[in-house]
């Protein structure tokens, strides 16, 4: 069998992530054992919830440990089995993370149906970031057909998904994402209402514009100055699911923003619902999930678009991009083909 390789957590990042905190090694893909499958990495899934996964310090998940494999979801073809529950050339959705081969026991595979869609899917639409907009819109948001849904990130993976989400449950949908393209995309390729650009130094004047009746639902996975701009115009009883704050994550440290206390004082008075969450907190969604967004992308109400990178050496520069916006929708690593 050829080389295997990995990238690992060389040291741990303080502020953004550099080259130097990851390490590419090549090693020799094991041997599967009584009951184990080894798996050949198709597909990389890059997510923000990664930079997390590289600080020492407490979360809903365990860090990756510096010298440890780093953490990602994966589509991959098994090439030997010793499982009678998986045949050699199955397709599965794994977590085997930034290498090109890994053993498992079968726990938490699933198999992927090519015939259904492109099996990248498995990690984008109809995955992880497709189900975080699916059951954190639907389950939190709540959207009302005339109400408005604003999402940031809106031409990223998630983002793309709760806006078109919204427009099918009858809701106005307003994106922000960052640059001309991509809101020309939001608008004219997935049919929101409206798009901003989070670059505009009068953000918060067109966001006020593009929501005449204000916000119902705020969909958050970024934070910083798109909130700002964002909270003093919800409405009252509007929901605000938490998913992410991708402006956030390569602070150096955590502090309260200046505005905390405005913040607590319209959480009061317009009686606001925050509620952060892990998509897993859904999990016994992930059937209403898969019947509806698979049918909704057969029938074109859902797009999506792929931003892919070759290689499994690309990926820290692809995460690093994906961190600072340079990805033009979900963000994926080919690190092998289709078919061995």
């Amino acid at each position: 069998m050829s080389q295997g390789k990995r990238i690992v957590l060389a040291s741990r990042p303080h502020g953004e992530p550099t080259p130097a905190n990851f390490r590419l090694e090549d090693y020799a893909p094991p041997t599967p054992g009584a009951g184990e499958v080894l798996l050949r990495t198709i597909w990389l899934s890059l997510d923000p919830y990664m930079r997390g996964r590289m600080n020492d310090g407490p979360s809903y998940a365990a860090p990756v440990p510096v010298g440890g494999v780093m953490e990602g979801g994966t589509v991959s073809e098994v090439i030997a089995s010793n499982n009678p529950g998986f045949a050699k050339g199955d397709i599965v959705l794994s977590r085997a993370g930034w290498q090109t081969h890994a053993l498992s026991d079968g726990k938490g595979l699933a198999k992927i149906d090519p015939k259904i869609a492109p099996i990248s899917t498995a990690v984008g639409v109809l995955g992880m970031p497709g189900m975080t907009a699916y059951t954190g819109l639907l389950e939190i948001g709540k959207p009302q057909a005339g109400e408005t849904v604003v999402v940031a990130g809106a031409s990223g993976a998630v983002g793309s998904a709760v806006g078109q989400i919204a427009k099918i449950k009858g809701a106005r949908a307003v994106g922000i994402a960052g640059g001309k393209d991509k809101c020309d995309y939001v608008t004219k390729e997935l049919g929101f209402d409206a798009c901003l650009d989070h670059r505009d130094p009068d953000l918060a004047a067109k966001l006020k514009e593009a929501c005449p009746k204000g916000i119902d639902v705020y969909f958050e996975n970024v934070g910083g100055a798109v909130f700002e701009a964002v909270y003093p115009q919800l409405n009252a009883f509007a929901r605000v699911p938490v998913c992410g704050l991708i402006a956030h994550y390569n602070d150096r440290e955590a502090r309260a923003p200046k505005w905390a206390s405005s913040i607590m004082f319209a959480i009061l008075t317009k009686r606001l619902t925050f509620r952060g969450f892990i998509v897993s907190d859904f999990a016994a969604m992930h059937g209403d999930f898969l019947r509806d967004m698979s049918q909704w992308v057969r029938e074109g109400k859902v797009k999506y678009k792929e931003f892919v990178t070759e290689g499994l050496d690309s990926a820290p520069e692809a995460f690093m991009g994906l961190l600072k916006g340079a990805n033009f929708g979900k963000q994926l690593v080919r690190v092998g083909p289709d078919k061995a």
